[in-house]
């Protein structure tokens, strides 16, 4: 029985060393592969042409406006990391015999001097588009803002062309709020030629 016994406690006492001895440690360290970030691809906004007859100083014009992405620009950002490349609009008014009165083709830097410096930099020219005939002028709407199509910033501006050619830019006094806060004097552009 004593060897019985010796047997026991030494199983015992080994079995209590080797508990309290330190665990190897595996070192193979599991973690997740990172995922390569993906690159955002440069968007583009749907480009789109529009010819409209108006009735102008007795006669029928046709106002011709496109828009298309002009990758040579800027990009414009729309404040969620998406870019997009800011568009040239060209616009021209076609007498009945097709010879041209007006043309050129607007950038968002033709109407900088109108808007904030955040729209200056992280926004597109949207649209320009015919609104009426006001006297002896063409009145169109031009809207700078965000590319996404989704939001609805954008800053009105009303671009007007007289008979003479002249082109003239303002803030849009007509807001769809009820607030006239940024109403800015008329000013006349620099050009001043019959557009052809």
């Amino acid at each position: 029985m004593r060897l019985f016994l010796r047997l026991f406690l030494m199983m015992l006492v080994g079995g209590g060393v080797l508990s309290c001895s330190e665990k190897k440690q595996d070192k193979t360290i599991i973690a997740e592969k990172p995922k390569p970030v993906k690159k955002k691809v440069t968007q583009s906004m749907s480009g789109y042409e529009q010819s409209i007859p108006v009735e102008w100083l007795g006669a029928v014009y046709h106002v011709n406006v496109s828009r298309q992405a002009d990758p040579s620009l800027p990009l414009a950002d729309d404040g969620t990391g998406n870019k997009y490349y800011d568009n040239k609009i060209k616009l021209s008014v076609v007498r009945k015999d097709q010879s041209v009165f007006y043309s050129k083709t607007f950038t968002k830097a033709d109407f900088v001097n109108y808007v904030d410096e955040s729209y200056r930099k992280n926004s597109a020219l949207l649209g320009v588009v015919f609104d009426k005939v006001e006297g002896n002028n063409l009145i169109f709407a031009v809207s700078i803002g965000s590319p996404d199509q989704m939001s609805d910033e954008y800053v009105p501006l009303v671009l007007k062309i007289s008979n003479h050619g002249a082109v003239s830019i303002r803030k849009d006094s007509l807001l769809d709020t009820d607030s006239t806060e940024g109403d800015e004097p008329e000013t006349d552009a620099e050009e001043n030629d019959d557009g052809a």
